[in-house]
């Protein structure tokens, strides 16, 4: 068999993306390998939100170049969301590349391979499908999932944020029918996955349009529930205004909807929040927060921030900040911002210096260490229930896995009895960032749906 090197940039749908070419090309005669060295075919799957992500492919294609030259029978490919928005400037920087495919064609890689073994590249298929709504079609796992599995369920975006690429580069919303998710989920499980990890774009989107038999976001949540064998159910990323009473009400009485929420809010400023044509205004989302907090008190949350968009003042920087250290997220995503291709905020003058925008970066990053500690301390003492997601070469411990809350937690103990995909107990002694050290509670295995898997404060 030829051998594949896939790396993957971007998002968790890229990664997701990058597995189910990995499966197809499978079905073609391709194995993996980790050494891009022996490979036939290299497939990078590209990110364009930011512009660094498109700096480091650049310069990763620089070091292909080479084995190009070596071996002119190598296929070299860009897929993803650069691959959809650059097509002719990545022809033009790469003139070596052999093909050229956007985030629709993910499902076509076979084919695409094919006409370029018959020498008809380069090849560049970047269309969007015409269909209404979105289909990944069965096939048999080549690998096991591991104990955590990511499955789309919804692809692009309507909501236009002035400074988003995503309408550009996976075009509309469309939505996978119910019943292919179900069955998705059921093989994964049956191959070993215990949590389930729902992505989309704009996630809770899900189900507005396209559906041969329509099903609201929070009724997939309740049936993917139902299914026999998932003990701990998340989702990601939000938009707030796709956010539900119902869906409220699904995180209070789904046991396995684990009590965590990624919720971008992108500033506290509602005259920036109104250029980035977020829909939202600040009082708006801090309603939405005390909402959730009254039926599930304990909800962790985390967020994204972007920093000197066009047009923000220092006043409009400090309500970023005042609204960090209201809701008191966990985490952050946080960026500076960068102009993009075709985005309406292109249009607007870039006029926060890059030393402004990284001085106001460095004091959000600051602001967010210091909340994260702080929320991390009150858990000393206490046990935390875990999904154990590998062993880990941190000295002193045995295991990394994950809290309910999406806290990263390392533990020494129970090697004899305790494996990857389990669900234990552990006692936490120390709390640094974002990561939670302690020591197995013996005798405490347990399963996830023996308290809802949430753990207790």
């Amino acid at each position: 068999m030829k051998q594949v090197y896939m790396e993957t940039f971007g998002c968790q749908m890229n990664v997701a993306d990058t597995d189910r070419m990995e499966l197809l090309l499978f079905q073609s005669g391709y194995l993996h390998t980790p050494h891009v060295e022996d490979a036939d075919l290299v497939l990078i799957n590209t990110c364009s939100i930011r512009e660094k992500a498109e700096q480091k492919v650049f310069s990763l294609f620089g070091g292909l170049k080479p084995l190009k030259q070596a071996n002119p029978d190598l296929i070299l490919g860009v897929a993803g969301c650069l691959a959809q928005q650059e097509q002719t400037v990545l022809m033009n920087r790469i003139p070596f590349l052999d093909f050229i495919v956007g985030p629709d064609a993910v499902e076509s890689i076979q084919q695409i391979i094919h006409r370029v073994e018959l020498g008809e590249g380069p090849i560049v298929w970047t269309e969007f499908d015409s269909e209404k709504n979105y289909s990944i079609p069965e096939q048999p796992l080549i690998k096991d999932p591991g104990p955590s599995a990511f499955v789309n369920i919804i692809k692009g975006c309507d909501k236009f944020c002035s400074f988003c690429v995503v309408p550009f580069t996976r075009g509309r919303e469309k939505s996978r029918e119910a019943g292919e998710i179900y069955a998705e989920i059921r093989q994964l499980v049956d191959k070993g996955a215990k949590e389930i990890v729902l992505l989309g774009q704009n996630v809770n989107a899900y189900g507005k349009r396209g559906l041969e038999q329509p099903v609201a976001f929070h009724e997939l949540l309740y049936g993917i529930a139902d299914i026999k064998g998932v003990e701990r159910l998340r989702f990601i990323t939000s938009h707030p205004m796709d956010f539900t009473r119902e869906l409220i009400a699904a995180y209070r009485d789904i046991d396995i909807l684990m009590n965590h929420l990624h919720l971008p809010v992108q500033s506290g400023s509602n005259r920036i929040l109104e250029l980035m044509r977020r829909s939202h205004t600040t009082e708006w989302y801090m309603d939405l927060i005390a909402q959730l907090k009254s039926e599930v008190p304990d909800i962790a949350l985390s967020t994204d921030i972007i920093v000197g968009f066009p047009g923000e003042t220092r006043q409009d920087f400090e309500g970023t900040l005042k609204l960090m250290e209201q809701v008191r997220f966990n985490n952050s995503y946080m960026f500076t911002y960068s102009p993009r291709p075709n985005t309406p905020a292109l249009e607007m003058a870039d006029d926060i210096s890059h030393e402004e925008k990284q001085e106001r970066l460095q004091q959000t990053i600051q602001l967010q260490n210091r909340l994260t500690e702080e929320n991390s301390q009150a858990f000393l003492g206490q046990e935390v229930e875990v999904l154990i997601e590998s062993v880990t070469s941190r000295r002193g411990m045995s295991f990394r896995g994950r809290s309910p809350h999406y806290w990263s937690v390392v533990f020494k103990g129970g090697e004899d009895h305790l494996k990857p995909g389990d669900v234990t107990r552990v006692r936490v002694e120390e709390a640094n960032g974002h990561v939670l050290k302690g020591n197995w509670a013996a005798n405490r295995h347990c399963s996830a749906r023996s308290d809802g898997g949430r753990g207790e404060l």
